[in-house]
């Protein structure tokens, strides 16, 4: 398995970062999580890093090397991302629930699945085209009544993972890949500002993900202005063509079997871990991953 990754988070114009995303890998398998905290609730960002170390966990446990029903993974880890949000909100007799959309990708063998629950989306662009991407979880992208041409508010979701209600969430059919397919997870603050035409032309430029990702982040970032939302995303591209000077991304294949790698941390959280997710830790984090990412392309070109 092959692919090019990249992935960018800003606090923007926020008091805080309440967003977070990471993947894993084994030889044969990867996990690419996204998940935005959401504001109006208390400790979104606590959410976000639940949702995601929960997923993670299961992951871990599951892919020996592969996971062998995808479609069950994801369900069952959504929920068990729910559960660990509610019982956190449980021990800390929170008045009211800390809140999160999440977005989870699992790519093997020559397919992609993924699931979402809120507004956090996934594109895959090919051959400069929109392929397909999520359909948020949201009154403006619910159909609306034959004639109806009533205001939406685009920010009023659904379903979110730390709902008092048993969350909704969407999984899809396995997409066969191409070579050269992009696939972005991505925030609100990312799609709020940036119309899927841009998104769809900057990621298909022709500029490798380690450029293309960035790029898109400081668009949204400009177009957000000084109230700027949180701005992240993880972008990927499957299987780059072995081209001279070329970023050969991520290769698996010198992966021995049990061997499993992580920008997530697996576990969940103490008090203590909770509290130490401060926005320079946070930075400090995003840029280890980069520069791995950059000195293992570098190694095989």
């Amino acid at each position: 398995m092959k692919f090019s990754v990249f992935q960018v988070s800003r606090k923007g114009g926020r008091v805080k970062n309440e967003d977070r995303m990471g993947y894993c890998y084994t030889r044969e398998s990867g996990l690419f999580v996204l998940a935005d905290g959401m504001g109006g609730h208390p400790e979104g960002e606590v959410a976000a890093q639940l949702a995601l170390q929960t997923i993670a966990a299961l992951y871990q446990r599951e892919a020996r090397p592969t996971v062998k029903d995808v479609k069950a993974f994801l369900a069952e880890s959504a929920m068990a991302a729910h559960q660990q949000i509610m019982r956190y909100a449980s021990h800390k007799a929170m008045l009211d629930t800390p809140r999160t959309t999440v977005v989870a990708a699992v790519l093997q063998g020559t397919t992609a699945t993924w699931m979402h629950c809120g507004d956090s989306r996934l594109y895959v662009v090919r051959d400069g085209r929109l392929l397909t991407r999520t359909r948020d979880h949201s009154h403006a992208e619910r159909p609306k009544p034959h004639g109806s041409d009533a205001p939406v508010n685009r920010n009023l979701l659904l379903t979110c993972l730390g709902s008092p209600t048993t969350p909704l969430f969407d999984i899809s059919a396995p997409l066969q890949l191409q070579r050269g397919d992009r696939l972005m997870l991505c925030s609100d603050g990312v799609w709020g500002v940036l119309d899927d035409a841009l998104i769809v032309h900057t990621l298909s430029s022709g500029k490798p993900v380690s450029d293309a990702a960035p790029d898109l982040a400081e668009m949204a970032l400009r177009k957000g202005g000084a109230h700027s939302d949180n701005v992240t995303l993880i972008a990927l591209e499957w299987e780059m063509p072995d081209s001279a000077g070329e970023d050969h991304g991520i290769s698996t294949e010198t992966i021995t079997d049990g061997v499993f790698a992580s920008t997530i941390q697996a576990g969940m959280p103490s008090d203590s871990e909770i509290d130490d997710l401060d926005e320079d830790a946070i930075e400090r984090s995003i840029a280890e991953i980069n520069e791995a990412i950059r000195r293992s392309a570098a190694r095989k070109t």
